[in-house]
């Protein structure tokens, strides 16, 4: 059994105890301000992956709205909800679970 887990905000991937003891390299302020932890934020049940060493440069980071994180491996399509603290911090907020029909 996988102890890799995926943000349910930016996708990337890493274990359950980097989530843990780190929180989320790209969303971990977030989390703070709306007072969860990175543990409720994150799903060890996600889609596909990608590695991306460059996002700044990289049009499947754009695609994923991943451009501005860090370098590593980032799930397509991560299943659950974020706690209603964070998204009501995040006025564009588009989920990642694929229930927002654009």
């Amino acid at each position: 059994m996988s102890s890799d887990r995926a943000c349910m905000l930016c996708g990337i991937i890493q274990t359950t105890n980097e989530f843990g003891r780190e929180g989320c390299p790209n969303c971990q302020g977030v989390f703070e301000q709306a007072g969860v932890s990175a543990m409720e934020c994150t799903s060890p049940s996600f889609e596909g992956m990608v590695g991306m060493s460059k996002p700044t440069k990289s049009w499947v980071a754009k695609w994923l709205s991943v451009n501005q994180g860090i370098p590593g491996i980032y799930a397509i399509k991560v299943d659950g909800r974020l706690p209603p603290e964070v998204v009501e911090l995040l006025p564009h907020y588009k989920p990642r679970d694929g229930s927002q029909i654009e």
